[in-house]
C-alpha cells in the first residue's frame, strides 16, 4: 500500500467536488473491499448494518471499538479512500461524536458519517438543535485532523417514522451550517424529494441505494443533483442471497448446480490482487 491518509482524503474530497455523481460501494470486510477495488471503484464505504451482520449481530449492536477496527481493516486493505458509517458517534453527547471522528482519522479513514438517530425507541431522533450541535463538534474534530477528512451528516427522519421532508431539509441545512462536508438523508421516497433536498443545500448530497422502489438509476440521481451514491447493505445482502440459494439447493435437492454459477477462485484472487 502506497497511499497516505492525506492522499486518500484529497482523492475523496476531489470525487465530491467533481461535477459527476460517483458510486461509493459499501464493503463488509477486507476481501470484499479488495474485490470492489479490483473492479475499479474509486472509493469505498463501510456499512454499520453489514459490519454487524458479518459478526452475526443486528445493526446498532457493535461498539465504537469494533466499528473502528472493522473500518481500519477495510481501509488498510486497499489504497482507495474509505468513508466509515459511524452511526450516531457511539454516544449522545457532542463530545462523543467528536471523539469518534478523531479516532476515525487515527484509524486511517478519509471520511465518516454522523447521524441524528438516537437509538432510543421512545425518542428516535435528536432535536434539531441537539443534532446540529453534535455535527458542529464532529466538524471541529474533523478540521483538527492533519488531512481533509470528509464529514457526512445524516438526517434519519425517513428511516425512523418521521416522513417529514421539510424537517429533513431543515436538519440538512443546519448540518451544512454546522460544518458538514456531505449531506445525507437516507430513505428519501421519490426523485422529487431528492431534487428538493439537493436544491436546498450547497454541499454535495449522498443518496442511499438500498430500498426496492426507492432506489433510482445513476443517471436519474445525477440529474436530480446527487453527487455521491452509496449502497448501504445491498451488496452484502446480494452476496448472502447467493449463499442462501446455494445452501438451499444442497439442503433441499442434494445437487450442486450452483457451482456452475460460482465465480472461479482464480478470478476472485486476480481481482483481489492477493499476494501483490
Amino acid at each position: 500500500m502506497t497511499a497516505t491518509p492525506q492522499s486518500k482524503a484529497l482523492r475523496l474530497q476531489a470525487l465530491h467536488q467533481s461535477g459527476n455523481a460517483f458510486i461509493l460501494p459499501n464493503a463488509w470486510d477486507a476481501g470484499s473491499a479488495r474485490l470492489l477495488a479490483g473492479l475499479g471503484f474509486e472509493a469505498l464505504a463501510t456499512s454499520s448494518g453489514a459490519a454487524a451482520m458479518a459478526l452475526g449481530r443486528r445493526d446498532g449492536q457493535i461498539t465504537r471499538a469494533e466499528a473502528l477496527a472493522h473500518a481500519r481493516a477495510v481501509a488498510d486493505s486497499t489504497d482507495l479512500p474509505v468513508s466509515a458509517d459511524l452511526e450516531n458517534g457511539f454516544g449522545h453527547t457532542p463530545e462523543a461524536a467528536a471523539e469518534t471522528i478523531r479516532l476515525a482519522g487515527e484509524a486511517g479513514l478519509a471520511g465518516g458519517s454522523i447521524e441524528d438517530a438516537t437509538g432510543r425507541p421512545d425518542q428516535p431522533l435528536y432535536s434539531l438543535s441537539e443534532a446540529a450541535e453534535r455535527v458542529a463538534a464532529a466538524a471541529e474534530a474533523a478540521r483538527a485532523l492533519p488531512f481533509a477528512f470528509q464529514l457526512t451528516a445524516r438526517a434519519e427522519n425517513f428511516l425512523h417514522g418521521k416522513a417529514d421532508l421539510d424537517d429533513t431539509v431543515a436538519r440538512l441545512q443546519a448540518f451544512e451550517k454546522a460544518g458538514a462536508d456531505v449531506l445525507f438523508a437516507p430513505g428519501l421516497p421519490s426523485l422529487d424529494a431528492v431534487r428538493t433536498v439537493c436544491s436546498a443545500v450547497r454541499r454535495p448530497v449522498n443518496f442511499m441505494v438500498a430500498i426496492p422502489g426507492k432506489s433510482f438509476s445513476v443517471a436519474e440521481l445525477q440529474a436530480a443533483g446527487v453527487r455521491r451514491i452509496s449502497l448501504a447493505t445491498s451488496l452484502y445482502r446480494a452476496a448472502m442471497a447467493g449463499l442462501l440459494d446455494a445452501a438451499h439447493e444442497v439442503q433441499q435437492q442434494g445437487t450442486f448446480a450452483y457451482l456452475a454459477r460460482a465465480t472461479p477462485t482464480g478470478e476472485l484472487v486476480k481481482l483481489m490482487a492477493v499476494g501483490r
